[in-house]
């Protein structure tokens, strides 16, 4: 697999950890890891936490 795909695939996982509400420590990638920049962007995507400062802000 490339980079890139790599990345992707860090990414989904983050996304997908970050809609079942998986804590941030569950990230499979080591700290030095930039696929675990890219997971963490994923999760942060979609982490529960998002969603109501989204709603907050509509108010």
């Amino acid at each position: 697999m490339g980079a890139h795909e790599d990345i992707v695939k860090a990414v989904t996982a983050g996304r997908t950890a970050g809609d079942r509400g998986d804590p941030p420590t569950d990230c499979p990638y080591p700290s030095t890891s930039t696929l675990r920049t890219a997971w963490i962007r994923g999760y942060a995507e979609r982490r529960p936490l998002s969603a109501q400062d989204d709603q907050a802000d509509a108010d």
